[in-house]
């Protein structure tokens, strides 16, 4: 894999890194696919998560959505939400719909099949993945525990691709009523979407660096995702 970080224009006039990853022999059937960020930046776990996905084939791209308010290459502390709070708190749907356009036309810039790009987000990532199909044509979408989905609901209809929602049953950040209300205005929108809860499983339960980590929904999940991507 070849892997390195692109500075990419956003139209709001700032400049945003992103690391992507290259998968080996890419050619105009090689597909693609926009990874979103948890709450705490583009760090060690996500780099791995964007290299899985480019060791499975993807074009892989992550960017630092964190770029109008943290330095370049922004790391928060697991342990210190707090920390991170006040650029999280900075985000836009604007802002966001600037930084996902210019990662997806940075993709579409690459040499793979330009009706194969995803997205898939965690956390903070998996409320962006679902602006994302909302934002830009996109083949297919999957949500981890995103966490602020809800309050964009008056988007579903504009939903590009099929969407997969990931959620923990134990999450106490995320209740059912949460879940219900999104599945109700896809279902509203006539969107198709696939929805599954790990009932065992907490917030993040895809990170191994969390104490959250649940390996059996990770492993369920990743096979479910790959599945789900090539179906779509």
């Amino acid at each position: 894999m070849n892997n390195s970080y692109v500075t990419l224009n956003v139209a709001d006039g700032t400049a945003m890194q992103a690391y992507t990853v290259l998968p080996k022999n890419v050619n105009e059937s090689t597909p693609a696919i926009l990874v979103f960020q948890e709450a705490f930046g583009v760090n060690g776990h996500m780099r791995r998560v964007t290299e899985r996905f480019a060791s499975e084939g993807y074009i892989a791209i992550c960017p630092e959505l964190f770029h109008r308010t943290a330095p370049v290459g922004f790391e928060g502390d697991y342990s210190n939400f707090a920390g991170v709070m006040p650029h999280y708190s900075a985000l836009t749907n604007e802002g966001l719909q600037a930084d996902i356009t210019a990662a997806y036309n940075w993709l579409n810039k690459q040499e793979g099949d330009k009706s194969r790009i995803f997205s898939v987000g965690y956390c903070l990532g998996g409320r962006v993945s679902f602006l994302a199909n909302a934002t830009v044509p996109l083949a297919a979408a999957v949500s981890y525990y995103g966490g602020g989905t809800d309050g964009l609901l008056h988007l579903a209809d504009q939903l590009s691709g099929k969407h997969l929602f990931f959620w923990g049953g134990l999450d106490t950040h995320i209740p059912k009523e949460t879940v219900d209300k999104i599945t109700e205005a896809l279902t509203y929108a006539g969107k198709q979407y696939a929805n599954v809860v790990f009932s065992d499983a907490h917030h993040a339960f895809d990170c191994e660096d969390r104490p959250s980590f649940n390996p059996s929904a990770s492993k369920e999940s990743w096979a479910l995702t790959l599945e789900f991507l090539r179906n779509n």
